[in-house]
């Protein structure tokens, strides 16, 4: 919206210009996305209190969560304001990726709002329900898929790339749709399934959501990506301030849900940033990096997996309570500690994942 704007006073002003860089434009979405959520932040935590909007705690987790009952949830709308605000700010409105991200982010939002909702309106643990929340999942991940692979401009923007690997490049065809949707529909629920202790999962949102800013830039930009021998996609240089917007908002989140939290996300927060993340990976075709950084959310996941298929064909549980974090947390670790280390193990992912734009 600014750029449209900064582009008409150019023609009176030469030092409007500089609005035309995207790391420029990128830097001020985070900081725009971060301020608007440690401004609107207070009013809407009262708001969500004031409408009783509380988080209700499962009687089957540890003891230490039962101090939360009554902090509002639902947070997440924090997040999806500010990410939407800074992003049409300073993205170029004409640009087919950015749409695509906040299509897909904001769909998953409303999904996540309809189950919170269901859960702290209704009183119905069981919220929207697996199945139909699955569905619908299906039905956006698809959409957005199958709009990328319709307006693909090039083999590479179909093609699965191997990273550290400069000359594999896998072509797809229609199963790229697939792929689509499940990196979308499985980050979505893999963030969700993270969301369980104070900071835990949005700081690692942050963290990746910032590296794939990286990866955006960098494979939006000619000369860079052939540089580094990463694949060209013409016009997804604009994810970065998306991505931006992710980083800034997150941050301004982690204010208020830092532990002891003030507020927690809520599936529309976390089903939408899950979401977010995994069709950014797809538009710049960095999936496989994206398993590698987002290896925390994996992790959380297939701990859910792995309980669940062992309790049910052996009747014994491999952890003490999944998703992993509550194994640990039954194991006598604070929760802040579960958290930063967690954090940590993030950091040396995240830092792997960068690495394999130079190492090839």
């Amino acid at each position: 919206m600014l750029l449209f704007l900064t582009e008409y006073l150019m023609r009176y002003e030469s030092g409007f210009r500089v609005f035309r860089y995207l790391t420029l434009r990128t830097i001020l979405g985070v900081l725009t996305a971060l301020a608007i959520a440690l401004l609107v932040g207070p009013f809407m935590i009262r708001r969500l209190s004031h409408h009783q909007m509380a988080q209700s705690i499962r009687d089957d987790g540890p003891k230490t969560h039962l101090a939360k009952a009554g902090t509002p949830t639902m947070g997440g709308l924090l997040i999806l304001v500010s990410i939407t605000a800074a992003t049409l700010l300073w993205s170029d409105l004409g640009n087919r990726f950015t749409w695509v991200a906040l299509g897909v982010t904001l769909s998953f939002g409303a999904l996540g709002w309809v189950d919170d909702h269901r859960k702290v309106i209704y009183r119905d643990p069981n919220g929207l329900g697996a199945r139909y929340k699955f569905l619908w999942q299906t039905l956006f991940g698809l959409c957005a898929a199958g709009f990328l692979y319709a307006t693909a401009g090039s083999p590479t923007e179909t093609q699965l790339i191997l990273p550290f690997v400069k000359t594999v490049a896998i072509d797809l065809g229609w199963f790229f749709i697939v792929l689509c949707w499940f990196f979308i529909v499985g980050m979505s629920n893999a963030v969700n399934l993270t969301d369980g202790l104070d900071g835990l999962a949005i700081l690692p949102t942050v963290m990746v959501a910032g590296a794939l800013g990286i990866f955006a830039y960098v494979a939006g930009n000619a000369k860079i990506s052939a540089y580094l021998g990463v694949p060209y996609v013409a016009g997804v240089g604009e994810i970065s301030i998306f991505c931006g917007a992710i980083t800034g908002a997150g941050l301004g989140f982690l204010w208020f849900n830092t532990y002891p939290a003030q507020v927690f996300m809520g599936d529309i927060g976390a089903l939408a940033l899950g979401a977010a993340l995994g069709v950014v990976a797809i538009m710049v075709r960095q999936e496989v990096v994206l398993a590698i950084m987002g290896g925390l959310f994996v992790m959380e996941t297939v701990s859910v997996i792995l309980q669940v298929a062992s309790f049910k064909l052996t009747g014994r549980r491999i952890f003490n309570m999944a998703p992993l974090h509550h194994h640990y947390e039954l194991k006598g670790w604070p929760e802040p500690r579960v958290s930063v280390r967690f954090w940590i193990i993030t950091v040396v992912l995240v830092l792997i994942g960068l690495s394999s734009l130079k190492i090839r």
